[in-house]
């Protein structure tokens, strides 16, 4: 019997020609200079043309989105762009914003740079906080249809069972790392019971390296959103909680700040705050389950041969223990 070949990921076939032609055949003036930019999940490139301009070229992870909930995506951005929320969404060329090639669903969009926020200012969390609750009022206008919900099950419970019947996690961390899971669910589950919070469209991956500055003294200076690719429904604390860092005393006055300009702009349920620790507990255990779906990417190999081993899941297990902890603390009053 013979043994099977090597198993090719499907982005290896995305080469910078395939690109290259994908771009030339909407008509952009490409000129061959093509430059990789750091994403994980997608792959995004940026790309001159003829006259020395830029473009971000975005191709999608396939069986990751539905033709559907990419448009939901776009829709979603341009609703921001329309009330003048700072986003970079995609083009709209030959009448679309989602386009296919060779295998490939694609967008475009401008490229506009920028630099991490500085989250140690005070004003700086203020203005990002009413920058929030502009993308906010806007995600409160209508729902997803087809994007799905942030909640226990869908980040928790689907993500531990896959991770379990997939057999990723190594004999010898298996039991402990289970026990933590479920308690952790358990805890997080009846927290989210206690504080039920409306659900709006989200950026649902509002970390620092997703909202980049620009100087004020340039036109349109600021913060701007670079990336909606997570945008799902949820609780609104979860667009506010994860540019939170440090001991509890930093944590309380970013997060004081990022109210403070929040609530100029929309009114928070302040109930949500119980829920921020349940939402990084959900978070710690979808990040998990996320890397072990793409495991068998090369950029994933490359980038992330830490993980799988039993020095992860033993890490994992506990940060999971830390976070029953945390949840069973008074939430952060600002």
């Amino acid at each position: 019997m013979s043994e099977a070949g090597p198993t090719h990921h499907v982005y290896e076939s995305l080469t910078p020609d395939v690109v290259l032609d994908s771009l030339s055949d909407l008509g952009l003036a490409v000129d061959g200079r093509l430059t990789a930019l750091s994403s994980y999940e997608n792959r995004v490139y940026q790309v001159m043309l003829d006259d020395d301009s830029s473009l971000v070229a975005k191709f999608y992870r396939p069986e990751r989105w539905t033709d559907a909930q990419i448009l939901e995506e776009h829709a979603f951005a341009a609703a921001l762009m329309a009330d003048e929320v700072p986003l970079v969404g995609p083009l709209t060329l030959h009448g679309q914003t989602l386009h296919h090639a060779h295998g490939f669903a694609f967008s475009v969009s401008p490229r506009r740079g920028g630099r991490m926020p500085e989250l140690d200012d005070g004003e700086v969390l203020e203005w990002i906080g009413r920058f929030i609750a502009r993308l906010h009022n806007v995600g409160a206008q209508q729902k997803f249809v087809t994007r799905p919900t942030l909640n226990v099950n869908t980040f928790a419970v689907d993500s531990r069972d896959w991770l379990v019947a997939h057999r990723i996690i190594p004999m010898d961390q298996q039991t402990e790392w289970l026990a933590a899971c479920n308690q952790a669910i358990e805890l997080a589950t009846h927290i989210c019971a206690a504080h039920p919070a409306l659900h709006l469209r989200l950026h649902g991956d509002c970390h620092p390296g997703n909202i980049l500055w620009t100087p004020t003294d340039l036109p349109n200076g600021g913060p701007h959103f670079v990336d909606l690719d997570d945008a799902r429904m949820g609780p609104a604390i979860q667009d506010l909680w994860m540019l939170l860092s440090g001991d509890r005393a930093q944590r309380t006055q970013q997060l004081s700040m990022l109210l403070e300009g929040y609530e100029q702009m929309r009114e928070l349920n302040r109930s949500e705050l119980a829920l921020i620790e349940p939402l990084r507990t959900l978070r710690l255990i979808h990040y998990s389950a996320w890397l072990a779906h793409r495991k068998d990417d090369p950029a994933f190999v490359q980038h992330f041969s830490w993980f799988g081993s039993s020095d992860y899941w033993a890490g994992q297990t506990h940060m999971l223990v830390e976070q029953c902890e945390a949840m069973q603390e008074e939430p952060l009053n600002a």
